[in-house]
């Protein structure tokens, strides 16, 4: 994977970016189906929570929808789960995904939901 261009903008992100114990790291991926978010603390290598179009709640609503759209029910559902467990800010992992479509959507329905980064 280490030289794919997709490896190479992570890399780079993941030097500056980092999830402590005040901002947590929101870490998005993007497969070919589907769109997966988790919330991690960097300091301890927990994963807290996670979200995908895989889970029971999204699958629910999504039926029939486009991609993006089932990725903004994605962002909004993990910031709903965030609210739950008192977290507010987080940093934003695009993981070296492009800023477009699915992963933007994804930081719109969380930024929506009332989650800030």
């Amino acid at each position: 994977m280490l030289d794919s261009a997709r490896a190479k903008r992570k890399l780079r992100i993941r030097r500056r970016i980092s999830g402590g114990p005040d901002r947590l790291r929101l870490s998005v991926f993007r497969s070919a189906k589907h769109i997966y978010a988790q919330i991690v603390d960097d300091t301890k290598g927990n994963t807290l929570l996670t979200a995908s179009t895989q889970t029971k709640e999204v699958r629910e609503k999504a039926a029939g929808l486009k991609k993006t759209e089932e990725a903004r029910l994605v962002g909004k559902l993990l910031a709903e789960l965030c609210k739950a467990k008192n977290i507010t800010t987080v940093v934003f992992d695009r993981n070296g995904f492009i800023y477009h479509g699915r992963v933007r959507a994804l930081a719109d329905g969380a930024r929506e939901a009332g989650l800030k980064f």
